[in-house]
């Protein structure tokens, strides 16, 4: 544990090294603004447990992106633990440390543990399709989860037989086994999110779920 908090305080004072959110997110304006705070009590008590999982991560500064978008007390994501080894994420970007909480209790209890129960491998990967990024949610003028950071698209599986079990290909296309993996994982992804919205929500989730730390229990 020690490393890790010693690994985010020498973060904190090399921020402005950090990158901008990469992979398939959306560009996002250029920060107006970018500050380096000592984190609040919440925010270090948030980073410890977040730290106590076995995550790998990195405290990023925030940043004001201006028009409703900013990513502020994030982390940038790299591993994840499950019962026996670690996992991989694709495509992150920063996520807010609850966010990553949420991710890192669902990646191990609610993802890990179903993979080996019903599929009968360990999973070795997450695939997602992005977390940050400045832009509405579809068809509106409100602003996306997205946009502040509380939000990540997981589109995919890959489990260490090299089996790939995707929204999109195995939600109605699969075997009985990954169609109920699929729907195993998102109600588990219902107890630890605010929101989540899959396939059975609309055609804009036929590919992935979103998984939002906010909202009031929404699951579809």
């Amino acid at each position: 544990m020690a490393w890790r908090m010693a690994s985010l305080l020498a973060l904190f004072a090399l921020g402005g090294c950090n990158l901008l959110p990469e992979g398939r997110e959306a560009p996002a304006p250029r920060a107006t603004a970018e500050r380096m705070v000592a984190p609040s009590p919440a925010a270090r008590q948030c980073l410890s447990a977040l730290g106590g999982t076995g995550a790998r991560f990195s405290a990023q500064p925030d940043r004001y992106y201006g028009a409703g978008c900013s990513t502020l007390g994030a982390v940038k994501v790299e591993r994840l633990r499950g019962d026996g080894s670690e996992f991989a994420l694709s495509n992150m970007g920063p996520v807010t440390c609850p966010t990553a909480s949420a991710l890192a209790g669902w990646a191990r209890y609610g993802v890990d543990r179903a993979a080996r129960q019903i599929l009968g491998s360990p999973l070795e990967r997450i695939e997602t399709m992005g977390s940050y990024a400045c832009r509405n949610v579809s068809g509106s003028s409100r602003r996306s989860a997205h946009a502040t950071a509380e939000a990540v698209d997981v589109a995919a599986f890959v489990l260490t037989d090299g089996r790939r079990v995707s929204v999109a290909g195995d939600w109605r296309g699969g075997n009985s086994k990954e169609r109920e993996f699929l729907r195993t994982v998102q109600q588990s992804a219902c107890k630890r999110f605010g929101t989540v919205l899959g396939p059975e929500y609309n055609a804009a989730h036929a590919d992935h779920f979103h998984l939002e730390a906010g909202g009031r229990g929404f699951c579809r």
